[in-house]
């Protein structure tokens, strides 16, 4: 019988780091079930939670704030165009859709502005560059160029608003948030119908640019409530020598939805 030749250490310790290395990948395998379950940290419930304030009419998250801002942002150049289109607008159609968009921007203005002081948050007193720079657009156009300007324009930006108020409507926990999307959700979809039905629509270019996300988002998430003041009449940011449109002053309580006299 040939003698067995003597263990190489340097083989016994490979043999011994294998066996050391195994038990630790297992050992990880097992725990990061366990750690990816119950540490939530950087997920979206995270977020939720770190942007959520508490007022007397239930928590207010993020998400709510950054609302409550596009609702205002959203009548500051909807409102002027829709005056202007009411002008510009070479079809009845066209002067129509300006009609709902002054009425139901009025009516939602004094809705975000009462919601807005109730909640103690600040909001914004005019347009911002991407909303500018649409009624720039819309000011230098004439004619037939005009309207199908007008129709696409509002109804991409209505488009993209629609989705926020939807998800809002459904993850809201503040009762005067979920109230003001009820009455953004039946201005903004009579909006699209109004806007649809002028015949000046591309929808295949707005799917594209919907699908493409080419609009930028509207603003940030604004800051947590606190001591504000009433923003005021805003004052629309209209190129010259287009007429700039104020809005309203803020109601005590506001009027009933224009929809109404519609249906």
């Amino acid at each position: 019988m040939r003698p067995r030749p003597p263990i190489n250490g340097r083989g016994l310790f490979t043999g011994t780091g294998l066996i050391i290395t195994g038990l630790t990948a297992t050992l990880v395998a097992l725990i990061l079930p366990i750690w990816s379950y119950a540490d939530r940290s950087g997920t979206g419930l995270d977020v939720l939670n770190a942007e959520t304030v508490s007022t007397r009419y239930g928590p207010l998250s993020g998400l709510d704030r950054d609302f409550l801002t596009k609702v205002r942002l959203a009548g500051l150049w909807e409102l002027p165009a829709g005056q202007q289109a009411q002008q510009k607008g070479t079809t009845q159609d066209v002067r129509t859709a300006g009609q709902h968009l002054v009425e139901g921007h009025k009516f939602l203005d004094d809705r975000v502005r009462d919601v807005a002081s109730k909640l103690g948050l600040p909001l914004p007193n005019e347009p911002n560059d991407q909303q500018k720079q649409w009624l720039s657009t819309l000011s230098a156009a004439q004619g037939v160029e005009y309207d199908g300007q007008f129709a696409n324009i509002l109804r991409l930006a209505h488009g993209k608003v629609f989705s926020v108020v939807a998800q809002v409507r459904a993850s809201t926990r503040n009762s005067l948030v979920r109230a003001l999307a009820d009455d953004a959700n039946a201005t903004v979809l009579d909006h699209i119908k109004v806007l649809e039905a002028t015949g000046y629509v591309d929808f295949d270019a707005l799917a594209q640019d919907m699908a493409a996300g080419s609009t930028p988002p509207i603003t940030r998430s604004p800051a947590p409530p606190g001591p504000t003041l009433d923003p005021g009449p805003a004052i629309p940011a209209a190129p010259a020598p287009i007429q700039s449109y104020a809005l309203p002053p803020a109601a005590s309580s506001p009027p009933p939805s224009p929809l109404a006299s519609d249906q």
